[in-house]
């Protein structure tokens, strides 16, 4: 009977938990503020709990999908916080301007594309580091976390690069249609990315590599490349991030900029259910995983939860969310409920 029951089948599909989560999280936010569910229109454009949440999740959900390909090929990147911090300083540095805000030292499509363009680079030479030299990925992306903060730092002369160029405040601070401007950006990096991966063999490659790069190999996937390839879309997707938040914030800080924003979009990834020994992923579960992430963090300041222990908060949400993703966890619990009830009829 369980097996066509569609409840018990929607339950085991891998987004359900996440989903489920994502809904109690908004529940909770809404029983503790009536007006998280509110959206007015001011000022030319839709305002809101939800709205700000949209936006600020943004450049969690993009590196997250850049996350999402890494892990798909047994890969790790724990460098992208410092790539976000170098693609922030590069466009500072080249945007400049006075500060009346009127001018730039380089023209602003330049500014944009040479900040990607160097996060592209962190991420080629990431890939290159794993797939040629034959690095572990943890080791070979630690590199670049450690040093990518300092070269944030040369690059911003140690200091809080401030932004006045009124242009570039679109970028991250916008609204387009009436949603911010950054919602736009991300939906068009994961439209490209989901069509990529479902409507060519990309996916499958993908999928082949992750599963065992050998055998992929041998049936003729160049398993090399894809995986240089999937560390520099990462950077890609970690420079555009940066460019977001040097935008909404206006201003580019080498030691703070994406601090722990690779641990986030770790878990995002899990959180959505793609598989950390590479293979199984889904990226609407990642796109999921960054609101649940956003959602829970939005929770715990909007509850008043010390800052003190507000990291301790979201590791327990994620924790215990985890475990409920868990089949063998779940198996395990059923087994423990069924139990007596098992006992009491043996008697």
């Amino acid at each position: 009977m369980s097996e066509n029951n569609p409840f018990g089948a929607a339950m085991r599909h891998r987004l359900a938990w996440p989903l489920i989560t994502l809904a109690l999280l908004l529940v909770v936010n809404t029983v503790f503020n009536s007006s998280f569910l509110h959206i007015e229109w001011r000022d030319g454009h839709l305002y809101g709990s939800l709205i700000d949440i949209l936006n600020r999740a943004a450049p969690l959900v993009l590196v997250s999908l850049g996350m999402t390909m890494v892990i798909a090929t047994r890969g790790i990147d724990i460098s992208v916080g410092a790539v976000v911090a170098i693609a922030a300083a590069v466009a500072a540095w080249m945007i400049g301007g006075s500060v009346a805000g009127t001018e730039s030292r380089f023209p602003l499509p330049f500014a944009l594309l040479g900040a990607i363009g160097v996060a592209a680079l962190c991420g080629l030479w990431n890939g290159v580091l794993v797939a040629k030299v034959g690095m572990q990925p943890i080791i070979a992306t630690l590199i670049l976390m450690v040093a990518g903060r300092g070269i944030a730092q040369l690059i911003t002369d140690g200091q809080i690069i401030t932004i006045y160029y009124k242009p570039f405040f679109f970028l991250g601070g916008g609204y387009l249609f009436g949603l911010p401007f950054s919602v736009f950006i991300v939906a068009a990096v994961f439209a490209a990315l989901y069509l990529a991966v479902t409507r060519t063999a990309l996916g499958l490659f993908v999928q082949a590599v992750g599963i065992n790069p050998t055998a992929a190999r041998v049936a003729g996937v160049q398993a090399r490349r894809l995986i240089i390839a999937a560390y520099a879309f990462c950077g890609v997707c970690a420079g555009i991030a940066g460019l977001l938040i040097s935008s909404n914030v206006k201003s580019a800080d080498g030691n703070n900029a994406g601090q722990l924003l690779e641990l986030d979009a770790i878990l995002a990834v899990t959180l959505g259910g793609t598989a950390l020994t590479g293979g199984r992923f889904s990226l609407v579960g990642s796109v999921i995983g960054a609101l649940i992430i956003q959602t829970l963090t939005y929770a715990i300041y909007s509850l008043g939860v010390p800052p003190e222990i507000n990291l301790v908060v979201k590791a327990v949400v994620v924790f215990l969310v985890m475990l409920l993703q868990s089949p063998e966890f779940r198996a395990e619990v059923g087994v423990l409920v069924r139990r007596p009830g098992a006992q009491g009829v043996s008697s």
